[in-house]
């Protein structure tokens, strides 16, 4: 029975390692990086699909404004520009358990 427990024990800790270590969103680039209000840009990364990247979001450092993605798969997510004000911005992505927000390092610039 002891033998048992402790069995159960490191398979409980095996489990909650493996889901801390699970792969987080990372964007590399974006197609364009200058863009305009309603057109599709493209962001290319690692660990990009549902099941790891939930939510995306442009953010100018004091706002966050949600984007509508159109296409996603593991190394790429499409989104349309929102209605937003001229202006460099950062991606974030929201994880898909949304524990996290994490600051992506590629800007986009949004034209009039």
């Amino acid at each position: 029975m002891h033998m048992k427990t402790w069995l159960i024990a490191a398979l409980v800790c095996a489990a909650v390692a493996l889901y801390a270590l699970q792969a987080l969103p990372r964007c590399t680039s974006l197609d364009p990086d200058t863009a305009k209000v309603g057109d599709i840009v493209s962001v290319k990364g690692e660990n990009l699909d549902k099941k790891s990247a939930g939510q995306l979001f442009l953010t100018d450092g004091n706002k966050d404004t949600k984007v509508v993605i159109t296409e996603q798969t593991d190394a790429e997510i499409k989104f349309k520009v929102p209605q937003i004000k001229p202006g460099r911005y950062h991606l974030s992505i929201l994880t898909s358990n949304g524990a996290s927000i994490i600051d992506q390092p590629v800007v986009l610039t949004i034209e009039e």
